[in-house]
């Protein structure tokens, strides 16, 4: 299990992370959301050692990474897909980082076969594509059969199989009763993936919860209607409720359930040409969460 307690940042006059505590637990994808600039890449980076904390603490297994007797089969990491020689072969650079940990040649096949990357392993990685070197990161990340597995933007350079896989991935890992956390922009696949959720904003937490529970907190439930008669509907629905258009004959209701809706319009005669619940996504739940904890924001025109 991954254990965060009060972790605190400082780069001169910046607070990156502001006493920060979450657990990663076993058995679960854990979803590290937050808006750009938030923390998150600060914060993995001194859960793996790899930044000092100013305060505060991060433990893998009770134990900091540091003190890890052997990392890689304590951790697995992806923080960037670009970090290998790329004049060195796919087999030889994880070759390296087996006989560096002390695990069997025979490992590198294994990974290299499961991220499907066997067929290039005798390719040098500078003539690999974004998406093979992110292969090449998590075959790394798997290669000492680890208990905890950590990927920052696991999907970048990924095509449609490559995404599908890596969601499939990461459950199974779970499933085997390890740790995941994975940070991501990509909140379709986060919400198909992620079992919880780490959210944070200007470098504090936001919320630690479960996916369905994030979602139905922090969002609001809508039905899209259409009718050819939109104004009187609008008139009837128009106490305790949040109505707007939504093209010349829809109208969006928030505060009631379709039910509700069609039970009204039917009692006063109005008819329905359409009535759709709108289910709430875990975008617009992150949006809404987050919104002043955006820290670039573009003008919108």
């Amino acid at each position: 299990m991954i254990e965060v307690r009060g972790l605190t940042k400082r780069y001169g006059d910046v607070l990156a992370v502001d006493d920060l505590t979450f657990a990663v637990r076993t058995g679960e994808v854990t979803g590290f959301l937050g808006p750009n600039g938030a923390g998150k890449s600060t914060t993995l980076r001194m859960v793996l050692g790899l930044d000092a904390a100013t305060s505060g603490t991060a433990t893998v297994g009770g134990r900091p990474y540091a003190d890890q007797p052997a990392p890689l089969k304590a951790v697995g990491a992806l923080l960037d897909a670009g970090a290998v020689l790329p004049s060195r072969t796919a087999y030889h650079h994880l070759l390296a980082l087996a006989a560096g940990n002390g695990l069997p040649r025979g490992r590198v096949a294994e990974v290299l076969a499961e991220v499907g990357l066997e067929k290039v392993a005798g390719r040098r990685t500078g003539t690999y594509s974004l998406g093979m070197r992110q292969r090449l990161g998590i075959a790394a990340a798997l290669l000492g059969d680890p208990p905890v597995l950590i990927f920052d933007e696991p999907l970048n350079g990924l095509d449609p199989e490559g995404i599908v896989w890596i969601r499939g991935l990461m459950r199974r890992m779970a499933a085997e009763g390890r740790a995941v956390l994975m940070s991501s922009h990509l909140m379709s696949e986060m919400a198909l993936t992620a079992d919880h959720l780490i959210v944070i904003g200007r470098g504090r937490l936001v919320a630690d919860t479960g996916m369905k529970d994030f979602i139905e907190a922090h969002s609001v439930r809508e039905v899209f209607v259409r009718t050819p008669r939109p104004a009187a509907l609008r008139r009837l629905l128009a106490a305790g409720t949040d109505v707007r258009a939504d093209g010349a004959d829809g109208l969006v209701v928030s505060g009631l359930e379709a039910a509700e809706v069609g039970a009204l319009a039917a009692a006063a005669g109005i008819e329905l040409h359409e009535l759709t619940p709108r289910q709430p996504s875990l975008e617009q739940a992150f949006m809404d969460l987050t919104r002043d904890s955006v820290e670039y924001q573009a003008e919108v025109a």
